[in-house]
């Protein structure tokens, strides 16, 4: 009897075992599916809403062969954020640039975009004119009346699914141009990149 009673506790705790080790690995199964499912990190994705001539300055110091440019952009981004958790970005800045140089740059402060949320972020650019000093393509370009520029804003961050940190970066690069002597823009042409 003592022997039925030993085999019987012997079972139940090898039941209980086995329905133990089941449900962790039933749980952990569905873990994995729901990691590379429903919450698979997904790229933030940056787009450039739109961009407008804020202000324009133009003048020419004929005898020196110079030219005067003050400049402001108005750029209207957004970032979406399609994970089903929040993506924090670090600080970063956007660029102004003119043939290649670094002409303009205003810091973007880190933040964090929720789950599904689309954030609108507006950033005015100022070309800063003593950047432009030794540059020699200015004086023609501006008496042309066509300026080429390009905008480039770079957002690193993290994506923190179920204690995986998943890190990404997004970036958009418009060119375009300003004609200086209706005060307009126009050629615009965008490229955006995310990397995860």
């Amino acid at each position: 009897m003592e022997v039925e009673k030993a085999n019987r506790s012997r079972n139940r705790t090898c039941c209980c075992i086995g329905t133990t080790i089941c449900i962790i690995i039933a749980t952990v199964i569905l873990i994995l599916i729901l990691l590379f499912t429903v919450f698979k990190p997904k790229r933030p994705v940056m787009s450039i809403d739109s961009m407008s001539v804020k202000d324009l300055d133009v003048s020419f110091d004929i005898t020196k062969f110079k030219v005067y440019l003050n400049l402001t952009i108005d750029v209207d981004l957004s970032i979406k954020n399609p994970n089903k958790a929040g993506f924090k970005y670090s600080n970063s800045s956007a660029f102004l640039n003119y043939r290649g140089q670094v002409v303009g740059e205003v810091p973007l402060p880190a933040d964090k975009i929720s789950a599904g949320e689309t954030k609108a972020m507006n950033v005015s650019l100022t070309l800063l004119a003593d950047r432009l000093l030794s540059n020699s393509d200015i004086y023609s370009d501006v008496k042309s009346g066509v300026v080429p520029l390009n905008t480039y804003v770079r957002l690193p961050g993290k994506v923190n699914m179920l204690g995986f940190k998943f890190h990404a970066v997004s970036t958009s690069s418009c060119d375009f141009t300003v004609y200086t002597s209706n005060r307009t823009m126009g050629d615009q042409s965008c490229h955006y990149k995310t990397k995860l």
